[in-house]
């Protein structure tokens, strides 16, 4: 799943998952983000930090907090890449930290390390 209230990151990460095989989820905000995952499952979840009405430290945190979703990897996304913010996610219980723009090799590394096929 990627969450990011940027069409363009959200077609680029889907485009790149598709490519190599993988079915994708958008969502442009936090909120829309959790009904979906409570539909689809997600087997990882990319979110920008930074969205309207439910940010992504927000979104990771109610996400680690429900029992069903605590051990699905969160991966946050940002064009920021200070240490606060990296630290913050963490705290939120983020497994990992992008900066945008990431490269292909950056997005896939993040799911071969999280997900098991």
């Amino acid at each position: 799943m990627v969450i990011d209230d940027s069409q363009t990151i959200r077609r680029t990460a889907e485009t790149l998952l598709a490519r190599e095989g993988y079915q994708v989820v958008t969502a442009q905000d936090g909120f829309e983000a959790l009904s979906k995952i409570a539909d689809h499952q997600p087997d990882i979840i990319f979110i920008d930090i930074m969205m309207p009405r439910l940010d992504g430290y927000q979104a990771c945190a109610l996400i680690k907090n429900n029992p069903q979703f605590r051990g699905t990897p969160v991966i946050m996304l940002s064009s920021k890449d200070g240490l606060f913010d990296r630290a913050r996610g963490r705290i939120v219980g983020s497994d990992e930290y992008l900066t945008k723009p990431f490269t292909r090799d950056e997005l896939l590394g993040a799911v071969r390390a999280h997900v098991r096929r």
